[in-house]
């Protein structure tokens, strides 16, 4: 069982147990309930002892997604994510967050979250990260943003911009399906409900103008 959390700014946060009897998407457990984020909120802030994070869904013409496999865990595939900054705005760690881990720059935001996943950590981990973070938090919230890459395969190098250590060995462009079949178990929830939200749009059938985008008010069911 994964905890699986949402939080908006007109609704208090929810946390949701996802197990084998919660309604499915493409054979992955998704939210059953209805949650509003509005255009009223900053939404600078998450739930109280989580890390603020950002996660990068970044797509090419084609309609794949990036994902890459962990130099300490290879068969385990992720899309970009890292944490925020004091006082760094959110939109601009993405792009850094990007830059650093896959040598990218030719990319443009299409499409961003109004609201935070979350997602918890064993207590394990959360001690063995503490020592690295210098806090110890009970999980990550993310904000998600979908960005469209513009530039050449040449480009993405998993050497990054040299500002931080490798976190990656290799990279494909994945469908859909198998971005949320190899992801670790942990982070299943949180990747189908990003897939959930941004698949029109990698699909070529999203509207720029969409609420997502400006982060007027949204619900998603």
């Amino acid at each position: 069982m994964v905890a699986l959390g949402v939080f908006g700014p007109n609704y208090p946060y929810y946390s949701i147990e996802i197990s084998s009897s919660t309604p499915h998407w493409r054979g992955l457990p998704l939210l059953s309930c209805l949650f509003r984020a509005s255009s009223s909120s900053s939404m600078e802030f998450p739930p109280e002892g989580y890390r603020r994070n950002v996660g990068i869904c970044l797509f090419n013409s084609s309609g794949k997604i990036f994902a890459a496999s962990r130099l300490n865990r290879p068969e385990i595939w992720e899309m970009p994510q890292g944490g925020v900054n004091e006082g760094e705005d959110l939109k601009a760690a993405a792009r850094r967050e990007l830059t650093e881990e896959t040598g990218v720059i030719s990319a443009e935001i299409v499409a961003e979250l109004p609201y935070w996943l979350t997602y918890d950590l064993s207590p394990e981990a959360s001690i063995k990260l503490s020592q690295h973070w210098g806090v110890r938090y009970k999980g990550q919230a993310q904000k998600w943003f979908l960005l469209k890459f513009t530039g050449k395969d040449e480009e993405i190098n998993l050497l990054g911009d040299g500002t931080e250590r490798q976190e990656f060995g290799k990279w494909l462009w994945m469908s859909i399906e198998q971005i949320l079949e190899l992801a670790a178990n942990s982070r299943k929830p949180v990747y189908a409900q990003v897939m959930k939200e941004f698949s029109n749009f990698i699909s070529g059938n999203g509207d720029d103008g969409n609420a997502l985008k400006q982060n007027e008010t949204q619900l998603v069911s």
